[in-house]
C-alpha cells in the first residue's frame, strides 16, 4: 500500500517538493559555509521523493549545541520558507477528501523542514 501512496504522492506534487530541495541544496552547495545545509536538503529532498514507508528520528550521536545553532541558521537561511511552501501544499490537498492523506504528509515535513539537524530518516 505504501508504494501505491508514493506512487501517487510522486505524481501529485511530490516531485515538485523535491525538485525544490534539490534546487536549494545547488545554491546551497555553491559556497564552503552552505555544504552542511545543502546537505540536509539532499535528505529532505530524497524523503520528499518517497515519503510513505519512512520515519525521521532523533540521531543518537548528536552534538546537542553544534545541532541547535545549525537549526537557527537553517531556519533563517531558508528554513522558513520551505515550511510555508509545505503548509500552502498542505492546505491545497487537504481541501479534497482525496487529498487529505497527502496533506498531512506535507504538515509532517514541517517539523523537518525547520528543524533538519539532528534528525536521521530510516525506514519504518
Amino acid at each position: 500500500m505504501k508504494t501505491v501512496g508514493n506512487v501517487i504522492w510522486l505524481v501529485f506534487g511530490g516531485w515538485m517538493i523535491a525538485l525544490e530541495y534539490f534546487m536549494a541544496s545547488l545554491v546551497l552547495m555553491a559556497t564552503i559555509v552552505g555544504i552542511p545545509f545543502g546537505l540536509q536538503n539532499i535528505k529532505l529532498g530524497v524523503l520528499a521523493l518517497w515519503p510513505f514507508g519512512c520515519r525521521v528520528v532523533t540521531a543518537e550521536d548528536t552534538s546537542g549545541c553544534l545541532n541547535v545553532a545549525l537549526n537557527v541558521i537553517w531556519i533563517i537561511i531558508g528554513g522558513i520558507w520551505i515550511a510555508l511552501t509545505h503548509i500552502a501544499w498542505g492546505i491545497l490537498l487537504c481541501i479534497t477528501v482525496f487529498g487529505i492523506p497527502f496533506g498531512l504528509q506535507h504538515f509532517k515535513f514541517i517539523k523537518l523542514a525547520l528543524f533538519p539537524f539532528g534528525k536521521v530518516v530510516e525506514e519504518a
